[in-house]
């Protein structure tokens, strides 16, 4: 049974850097499973200790949410198509854009107080004249 697993960029680095990889089994748990055989580590990124699927992960078959499906027992069929998707906050994702944005905005300070000591400088500059 093929499916058609749609990785996350964050996720990539799993799977040798492909975007989309396929999979085989009859729920998202077997496929979880079998992904895992072939791209070590990845099913421990999306499934909790417990065996539920990590609250900051959002997965669809078939463009429906999974949590309306079943989680990892939801079934699958031959063609279908799963796609991962990190939450948008929250949860270990979530901590490395936040240090990705804290980064951006000291960036951006650092260059808005650079410019506004150059635009002093010239000031001075011109009215020195």
């Amino acid at each position: 049974m093929a499916i058609e697993v749609r990785i996350p960029t964050i996720l990539r680095s799993y799977t040798g850097g492909a975007k989309v990889v396929e999979g085989a089994g009859d729920t998202l748990g077997d496929l979880l499973t079998d992904l895992d055989s072939r791209h070590a580590g990845l099913k421990g990124r999306l499934v909790t200790e417990a065996g539920a699927l990590h609250r900051f992960v959002n997965v669809y078959v078939n463009d429906e949410d999974v949590r309306f499906l079943g989680a990892l027992d939801a079934k699958l069929n031959d063609g279908d198509s799963v796609t991962i998707l990190p939450a948008v906050a929250g949860g270990a994702f979530g901590f490395a854009a936040a240090a990705a944005i804290s980064q951006h905005r000291a960036a951006a300070a650092a260059i808005s107080q650079h410019r506004a000591a150059t635009v002093a400088a010239r000031d001075a500059a011109v009215a020195a004249r």
